[in-house]
């Protein structure tokens, strides 16, 4: 009885440890961006301000950036949710020989050869279409990359969908595209919301890919703009970096809470129990 209490005892602490381990970061993105002169250590605010700000907000790139993430954000999520659904119904209804393995071999490549590796290749392609400084070119290849993995989540909660629904729909007339979006898209919303904030997350916060292929500043995303939130000397800018931060993570924080409020993120089953 002793030794399971000191276990628990101990499970506890470690939690505890890892819960402040991780929290410390975020605490310090509360506090830094309202301090006159803030530092790495996490502290209160030694001098109130908002001028951190107002500063941000006097660069010319900054807010500009901001848009520019939701718009690469938003494409990438479109094509993805979409091109997902249409993939993951059609594996999941047609049978197709070695269609199993052929979807685990498609995922295994996508995470072996990552956007680092295949960054020359993409490049020269990308180059080759004339899509070079432009965000129609950035959409397509964070598309691709993050297609494999969204139709191999979404496949399997189409997989759970009773086909009894579809056969309904056909026996009066619906074509596949119709069942697709009146009887599964809107049993599958759960696992479309999923797959739509997991898309945005990932963009939100790619950096490579639209650094390389980018070269308007007027055009590059947040993530790219914090690179140059430096001093002439070449150190970090604290105050802009941390206010910059806070408002870069604001956006992804709102739309995670509200897509959870009201789908929830499960994978169990088209239909709740």
């Amino acid at each position: 009885m002793t030794r399971h209490v000191l276990v628990r005892i101990g499970s506890y602490l470690l939690i505890g440890l890892g819960t402040v381990f991780f929290a410390l970061p975020l605490l310090w993105l509360l506090s830094a961006p309202f301090d006159a002169t803030p530092t790495y250590a996490v502290r209160p605010p030694s001098e109130f301000t908002l001028d951190n700000f107002a500063a941000v907000g006097d660069n010319r790139y900054a807010l500009p950036s901001l848009l520019n993430s939701v718009l690469l954000a938003a494409g990438t999520m479109l094509l993805v949710v979409t091109a997902a659904a249409l993939a993951s119904y059609a594996l999941s209804r047609v049978r197709i020989p070695g269609r199993d393995a052929l979807l685990y071999l498609i995922l295994l490549l996508s995470s072996v050869i990552t956007g680092t590796a295949a960054m020359v290749p993409t490049f020269l392609l990308v180059f080759e279409l004339g899509l070079i400084d432009s965000r129609v070119g950035v959409v397509l290849v964070l598309t691709g990359g993050l297609l494999p993995a969204a139709i191999f989540l979404l496949k399997d909660f189409v997989d759970t969908i009773p086909r009894s629904y579809e056969e309904s729909a056909r026996v009066f007339g619906a074509s596949p595209l119709q069942v697709l979006r009146h009887v599964v898209v809107p049993v599958a919303r759960p696992g479309l919301a999923t797959i739509g904030v997991w898309t945005i997350v990932q963009v939100w916060g790619s950096f490579l890919t639209p650094f390389i292929l980018l070269r308007d500043p007027d055009k590059q995303p947040a993530a790219v703009l914090v690179r140059t939130l430096y001093t002439e000397g070449g150190s970090p800018n604290l105050a802009l970096i941390a206010t910059f931060s806070l408002l870069y993570s604001i956006p992804v924080v709102l739309m995670y809470l509200f897509a959870w409020s009201r789908y929830g993120f499960r994978f169990h089953g088209g239909i709740k129990s």
